[in-house]
């Protein structure tokens, strides 16, 4: 009798990352519900309100020209959302972000130093590949350096390093706002447009070398999502499951550094994107399973960067400035998660 009822206690029992098959139904409805509204918007951005009649020979090259635009999303969606769903696990806090590491930081820097030093022409000519692979490069080794010298050896600390990464952003940051107070005001409003985060800042050129580095990227964390999920718990728990906490959480900032780097340096500064999307993304998926938390997070921040550019575009006529509203509500967010926390 026992071994039967035991027999009924294993067949109840399951390893799902779901709560019920009830919660399992509800996330897929809602992952399948934001994927096809992210791609309804982004079927309005490539053909509403298209100046150019569809029989037209320019219909298709217009077309093209806003597909960029929509490559340009999914990238920075891609990047910040598992980026900062990734951080988060790793820190163990869902209200920091990578952007506490000074990436936005060091490319106000290097833009605002490059029009300090050499003037509005060589900013303007500051574009390309070689340029674009500079900015990625630079922002990597400062991570890697970071992650170099605070995480490794016998006392590695990683609230030591946020700290140091909040301080090295915060005087990068005087440093860039020293020299843009010392521009002309036609310099200053030339640089202001590189300093606001858009995809319209994106170059096609760029993709044949973005792409394949953001889909590796992003297959490796879809690889190591059951790791994380291990590691999410805390250094003595994955530890005691035989888990190196270290060197995992290393190897996941590495590649939470080059996805980072990638979109601040193809579409510019999105602070509070990759918070705004992490926190929606926690409660629209119950569960802490990396493998459904990362789909998720991918397909609200498409559906945000895609909604968001086509209501601002064809409803509002306000072009320029989603990336402001999109950075406010995050922000709002992040300040509602903080009161509501009453703690950091």
């Amino acid at each position: 009798m026992s071994e039967v009822i035991s027999g009924l206690h294993s067949k109840s029992r399951s390893a799902s990352a779901f709560r019920s098959k009830k919660e399992e139904k509800r996330y897929w409805l809602m992952l399948f519900t934001l994927i096809a509204f992210g791609i309804l918007f982004a079927y309005g951005l490539l053909v509403y309100n298209n100046p150019v009649p569809v029989d037209s020979p320019s219909f298709i090259p217009v077309v093209r020209r806003r597909l960029d635009a929509i490559i340009a999303m999914i990238i920075a969606a891609v990047c910040h959302s598992l980026a900062t769903v990734t951080f988060q696990s790793i820190t163990n806090n869902r209200i920091i972000t990578p952007s506490l590491l000074g990436f936005e930081s060091l490319y106000s820097v290097i833009n605002t130093g490059t029009i300090f030093f050499f003037g509005a022409g060589t900013l303007v000519s500051f574009s390309g590949t070689g340029p674009f692979l500079f900015q990625v490069v630079i922002m990597i080794m400062m991570s890697l350096i970071l992650y170099g010298w605070l995480l490794s050896g016998k006392y590695g600390n990683l609230q030591l390093m946020l700290l140091v990464g909040i301080i090295i952003g915060t005087g990068l940051n005087s440093v860039s706002t020293f020299m843009r107070k010392l521009l002309a005001p036609s310099e200053f409003d030339l640089l202001q447009a590189r300093l606001f985060g858009s995809v319209n800042n994106a170059d096609s050129e760029y993709y044949p070398i973005v792409i394949p580095m953001v889909i590796i990227v992003a297959l490796l964390l879809l690889v190591n999502s059951r790791n994380l999920n291990v590691v999410s718990l805390g250094k003595d728990v994955s530890t005691s499951i035989g888990v190196k906490h270290q060197s995992s959480v290393i190897y996941a900032l590495i590649l939470v550094s080059v996805l980072m780097s990638i979109s601040t340096a193809l579409v510019g500064p999105l602070t509070f994107f990759g918070f705004l999307v992490a926190t929606l993304s926690y409660q629209a998926a119950p569960t802490y399973d990396h493998r459904y938390i990362y789909p998720m997070a991918l397909a609200i921040g498409f559906l945000i960067l895609t909604a968001a550019y086509f209501l601002m575009y064809h409803v509002f006529n306000a072009q320029g400035v989603v990336s402001v509203i999109i950075e406010m509500f995050g922000g709002v967010i992040f300040l509602f998660v903080i009161l509501r926390k009453r703690s950091l």
